[in-house]
């Protein structure tokens, strides 16, 4: 298969900016425009500029409280003129939207989990759930419903037969006539991801397994394209046979006859990809950039616009290289060769070009000996060392010296390095008494210093503990896995409080109240200030708890202040509030004042009205802290949804402790519903934990209580599959990088978990 000739490469034409977080979906209004949906909650749409081939966005789409997937568009009709647009979303909801108003005018209510695919079938819409089933809509109610796969079903697409193709985490494709599967289609090894038509053909799929595959509709695989290397996300196909993909590896690609004609490269990993009509490409990036490129000379952008887009990408590039876990920018240069070791096989990275290079100081000789270069599993988007046409995660130099050559010796992480050593000791036809030598090696040059070392090996003929000189060997032991930081048990609080500064602000607040005309009236008295000292004191004494009472009039003052002043000014009380959740008396009186007055709605939305870090941090903590009263249990439960949507831009707060609160209501909740069995809510607080853990620049803590809560949660079973859906694996690959040991630790818990799937 020749690479086509008359191929022209694609080139940008133009971004187009505006979300402010992830783009996720993409929707091709016939010529009209293209519509975007984010992770931001919104969906945008763009108009096209007739005058200079550009996209400006007309329409901002509100209505989801939580992330925005597919989008299908309704054309032009009688009840909608201007077309319409159809949309999922994380919220367990699929709107539909007039594109005239861009108001939203139907919401169709039934599915339990996210939401993955929308279709147009004829009149009616069909939707696709994390929840297993297929969903037919006739206007806002729902005509049929059934659980079409027993796995996630990731995407649905109605052809124009009539019938709809599913794809789903099971890694299989189905064909519907109505709700009857007529076909299977087996042969992708993981999730499939993505669906599309290939006009005149069949059916093209995109899959967690990497490739992408050509199907005739009889189930025959026609074509399979290789080479990316990570999940692929999404497919599209042109009249042209041109077909575009995009993937977890940060390209789109470009394929003709199952060939690969272009990598277009993106800063970030590419969710969705779609033709337009005159063969341009529409890209949605992680970056919350949506792109188009394009074959034509005079729609490609201005030479400014190109060179700050690849200025971008090598940036990009250069700060997610990471060598050993290390970013490659940090690393030192040639010149920390210079000094010398102060151990015999201490190792050292070095940056060498676009490399990281590691080095063994050598005792013997006082010099520093190279031992190859170090390279990063895959999921850090890096080339791993080929090997004879293998890809490994290290390949070492190894000299035995006596004259003999420098042998090379491969090692994946997650391969067992007994059995390493083994292989190669055998296949170098070396003595097996060099076992032990060359697993420290592996260990040490590998960077698992504190590698227990015979605790998992397990001789695969036997059953018995790996042989290690001079220690007893074990018998075989059935091991089950031990875990350092999961599950977690018990609720966290948070119990510290300078006293002393809270009532000073409450004191400096209530002067500024005192001394303007208009707001005079609503300070407090003498009194009433007297009281809130004598509040402070009962707390502080927490050697009373057990016997220390509140009077109603204590709580009445408290909510009267968080109601009546000014929202810049409630947070040192909210602060008091917190504090007095976690007194035995205070508890059951805020239990009552909450009960009759839905108080900590009232405090969380006058809160989240205008969002300021004090307020958000310390109404964060109160919500934290009810979970310590099993009283509160219940209205926790009930009110999950609204506390996520109102605190949900507080995982990516620049205020590292706003961050850390957040990742503690979500841990507090993944305790929670997993001792009341509640599925639902508990794959809703994964995907918050998720969101966390994916975050870049997290506070340490923030990240550790997330991944405690994804492991926790998958530990107990519910939502384990879902978590693998989410690629929880390159979260955790991830994060066991990380210098922290607590981070990196759990990390390796949650791998183990993986494991045992």
């Amino acid at each position: 298969m020749a690479m086509d000739i008359d191929f022209v490469e694609y080139r940008l034409r133009c971004q187009l900016r505006g979300h402010e977080d992830d783009v996720r979906g993409i929707c091709v209004c016939e010529n009209d425009g293209i519509a975007t949906s984010s992770r931001d909650r919104t969906i945008r749409f763009w108009s096209l500029d007739k005058t200079n081939a550009a996209y400006t966005s007309s329409k901002i789409l509100l209505g989801h409280t939580s992330f925005v997937g597919p989008l299908a568009w309704i054309p032009p009709n009688e009840q909608f003129p201007e077309g319409a647009l159809i949309s999922g979303g994380m919220d367990t909801l699929v709107l539909v939207w007039d594109l005239a108003t861009g108001e939203k005018v139907q919401t169709l209510r039934g599915h339990k989990m996210q939401v993955t695919g929308v279709t147009l079938d004829g009149s009616d819409i069909v939707s696709s759930s994390m929840d297993c089933t297929l969903r037919r809509w006739k206007g806002e109610q729902q005509s049929e419903v059934w659980e079409a796969h027993k796995a996630p079903i990731q995407v649905v697409r109605s052809l124009h037969t009539g019938e709809l193709i599913t794809g789903s985490s099971d890694s299989t494709i189905k064909l519907w006539k109505g709700s009857t599967c007529t076909h299977t289609f087996s042969g992708h090894t993981d999730t499939v991801r993505g669906l599309a038509i290939m006009p005149d053909l069949g059916i093209l799929s995109a899959s967690h397994d990497a490739s992408i595959r050509l199907w005739a509709l009889t189930g025959e695989v026609l074509l399979e394209m290789v080479g990316h290397t990570a999940i692929v996300y999404s497919v599209d196909a042109h009249k042209s046979g041109f077909v575009v993909s995009g993937s977890e590896d940060g390209s789109a690609k470009i394929w003709k006859d199952g060939v690969c004609v272009q990598s277009i490269e993106h800063p970030g990993c590419v969710w969705d990809v779609k033709f337009l009509e005159n063969g341009d490409i529409v890209t949605a990036c992680s970056d919350g950039v949506a792109r188009v490129w394009t074959v034509h000379p005079d729609k490609i952008a201005e030479a400014s616009e190109l060179e700050a887009y690849a200025s971008l990408l090598s940036h990009y590039k250069g700060s997610r290289k990471r060598v050993g876990g290390l970013k490659l920018e940090e690393l030192p240069g040639l010149e920390a060769l210079q000094v010398p070791g102060t151990k015999d096989g201490q190792t050292i990275v070095v940056r060498e070009g676009d490399n990281g290079v590691a080095y063994a100081w050598n005792m013997k000789e006082q010099k520093w000996d190279k031992i190859g270069e170090v390279v990063d599993g895959p999921d850090d988007g890096m080339k791993r060392t080929v090997l004879n046409g293998v890809q490994y995660d290290y390949v070492f130099d190894v000299d035995i010296g006596d004259g003999e050559p420098i042998r090379k010796l491969p090692y994946n992480r997650s391969d067992n390095v007994y059995d390493t050593a083994d292989k190669w000791l055998l296949k170098e036809n070396l003595p097996l008494s060099y076992r032990q030598q060359v697993v420290e090696f592996i260990l040490q040059n590998s960077g698992q210093k504190d590698f227990m070392l015979d605790s998992s090996f397990r001789d695969p003929y036997t059953g018995s503990s790996a042989y290690v000189p001079g220690q007893p060997s074990k018998s075989a032991v059935s091991s089950k896995p031990t875990f350092k930081h999961i599950p977690k048990k018990g609720m966290l609080v948070f119990d510290a409080a300078q006293f002393d500064g809270i009532l000073k602000k409450i004191s400096e607040f209530n002067n500024t109240l005192r001394s303007d005309p208009d707001q005079q009236s609503l300070s407090i008295s003498d009194t009433e200030t007297t009281r809130l000292g004598a509040i402070a004191k009962i707390l502080k004494d927490t050697s009373y708890y057990h016997s220390s009472k509140f009077s109603d009039e204590d709580i009445r003052l408290l909510l009267k202040l968080l109601k009546s002043w000014p929202v810049s000014m409630i947070f040192p009380v909210i602060d008091v509030l917190r504090m007095v959740i976690l007194h035995p008396d205070g508890s059951t009186l805020v239990k009552r004042a909450n009960d009759e007055n839905d108080t900590f709605m009232e405090l969380i939305k006058k809160v989240t009205s205008s969002p300021l870090p004090p307020n958000l941090l310390t109404s964060i903590r109160v919500v934290v802290n009810l979970f310590k009263n099993s009283g509160f249990h219940l209205w926790l439960q009930k009110h999950r949804v609204e506390i996520f949507d109102a605190f949900a831009s507080c995982y990516s707060s620049s205020n590292k402790n706003v961050q850390v609160s957040y990742s503690t209501l979500v841990l507090n909740y993944a305790v929670l519903l997993i001792e009341k069995k509640d599925e639902e809510g508990q794959a809703h607080v994964l995907s918050a934990a998720l969101e966390i853990a994916e975050g870049e620049a997290l506070e340490v803590d923030a990240k550790y209580r997330a991944l405690v809560a994804i492991g926790s949660l998958m530990l107990e079973g519910l939502v384990k599959k879902i978590a693998l859906d989410f690629e929880v694996g390159s979260i955790a690959k991830l994060a066991k990088a990380s210098k922290d040991s607590k981070v990196s630790e759990v990390a390796a818990d949650i791998e183990t978990l993986i494991k045992q799937t």
